[in-house]
């Protein structure tokens, strides 16, 4: 039944809304719509510059329009296309803004447009990370204003949050369980049916909506938490000279100890998430602690491993000002090409202020997204090059195959953040 009568429209064609359009459109009819016309034309010619999605993948679901077949996927940048579908699924971005607030415009914008297209029976499901209770006291609203409906009567409000890593082509969207939740049981049980015909590691059905918008804001937010410990380990550990990653190797013999590696916090996801929960904490009249104090500790570390680079290059009676410093990565994560919040942006600031002459080399990143967000061109090649310094800064695993060595003068200095070079004895 669900596969005869589903027609899923998806909202956003991002890291979330592509993949999960292609598992659809393996099952049913999918429209997925997107505001960015130059994304929908090139995904329509199957090319997808984010990576996460192979020419081969999109091939095998793009059609230009339904005929006989009762699966599939058209794409579109125009969102009347949706207005042949009764199930919805939004992912739009919820960034924050540059008072650390969280921003919802991209929500705000998209639950009215829906409000204007859903009919009677449609469900719309949000996956967009948020904090606990923005669907039904944000977009929830929106929707009943837009379509003069009512929800539970004429129409369905479900939340699934997205479990996405972006550049990991192991714990890909069909393996990861998924939590889903409705506004009312029958509609969770509906929304669990959907995606269970996708999700090969099975979903969770939360109480309420509220629950599983928690769940998923403070997932990011312990991985958050635990990573800012680490940095304080290594601010530690440097003033003591221990090397930090020595230190977690043995740690984790422990059955218990659960392992995590000091490093930048950047992305859409796990320095972004937090802010969502202490806004919703603080207008309960709560003002958290611990968190606040990782946000110190975290934004923190652009200047330390900044630092910590040329205190070795002065050990080394190296010249600091008009010195030449090549990092390797500007992608927030390795193995992807999203630069979106990335914090290597705090290492090239500390450099510059000490008059360095700072070049970046990523193989991955958008060179014109990079020039366009920070102002930076990226290097297009590592040939002939010599450095003072090379800062390893995301573990690409194209980096495995540069001698890196050979980057640097005599007197140069290797600093892998990531400790990803393990023959190298200057790690974060």
């Amino acid at each position: 039944m669900i596969s005869k009568k589903l027609v899923i429209g998806v909202v956003g064609l991002g890291y979330v809304g592509l993949p999960l359009s292609i598992e659809f459109a393996k099952k049913y009819k999918v429209y997925g719509y997107d505001i960015n016309k130059k994304r929908v034309n090139q995904l329509k010619r199957n090319i997808d510059d984010s990576n996460e999605v192979t020419k081969s993948e999109l091939s095998k679901v793009n059609v230009c329009e339904f005929k006989k077949s009762n699966k599939g996927l058209v794409l579109s940048d125009t969102i009347s296309i949706l207005k042949k579908c009764n199930f919805f699924i939004v992912t739009v971005p919820t960034p924050i803004d540059h008072n650390n607030e969280p921003d919802l415009k991209h929500l705000i914008n998209v639950s009215i447009k829906l409000g204007q297209i859903i009919k009677k029976n449609d469900i719309v499901v949000y996956e967009s990370t948020v904090f606990p209770g923005a669907s039904e006291e944000v977009c929830l609203p929106l929707l009943e204003k837009e379509s003069k409906m009512k929800l539970n009567k004429d129409f369905f409000l479900g939340y699934s949050p997205e479990r996405i890593n972006i550049g990991d082509k192991t714990h890909t969207i069909t393996n990861i369980k998924k939590i889903v939740s409705g506004s009312n049981i029958k509609t969770a049980k509906f929304i669990q049916k959907v995606y269970e015909t996708i999700i090969s590691a099975g979903t969770y059905l939360a109480p309420s909506i509220k629950v599983a918008e928690a769940a998923k804001v403070i997932e990011n937010t312990q991985r958050f938490i635990n990573i800012s410990y680490m940095n304080e380990l290594a601010k530690i550990f440097s003033l003591l000279n221990i090397d930090t990653h020595s230190v977690l190797e043995a740690a984790s013999t422990k059955w218990n100890f659960h392992s995590y590696i000091p490093g930048l916090i950047g992305g859409h996801c796990i320095g972004i998430d937090h802010f969502y929960l202490t806004k919703k904490a603080r207008e309960a009249g709560y003002e958290s602690k611990i968190i606040n104090s990782c946000w110190e500790v975290n934004k923190s570390m652009g200047n330390f491993i900044a630092d910590e680079v040329i205190k070795e290059l002065t050990n080394n009676n190296v010249k600091i000002k008009n010195s030449k410093i090549l990092i390797l990565g500007f992608t927030f994560k390795e193995n992807s090409s999203d630069v979106r919040n990335s914090n290597i942006i705090s290492i090239v600031n500390r450099f510059n202020h000490f008059q360095i002459n700072t070049s970046i080399f990523d193989p991955l990143a958008n060179k014109s997204d990079v020039k366009a967000k920070y102002g930076i061109t990226l290097l297009e090649s590592l040939k002939s090059k010599k450095f003072d310094a090379v800062v390893l800064a995301v573990a690409h695993r194209q980096f495995k195959n540069i001698k890196i060595e050979n980057l640097t003068s005599p007197s140069g200095v290797i600093y892998d953040v990531k400790g990803y070079l393990n023959k190298y004895t200057k790690r974060l």
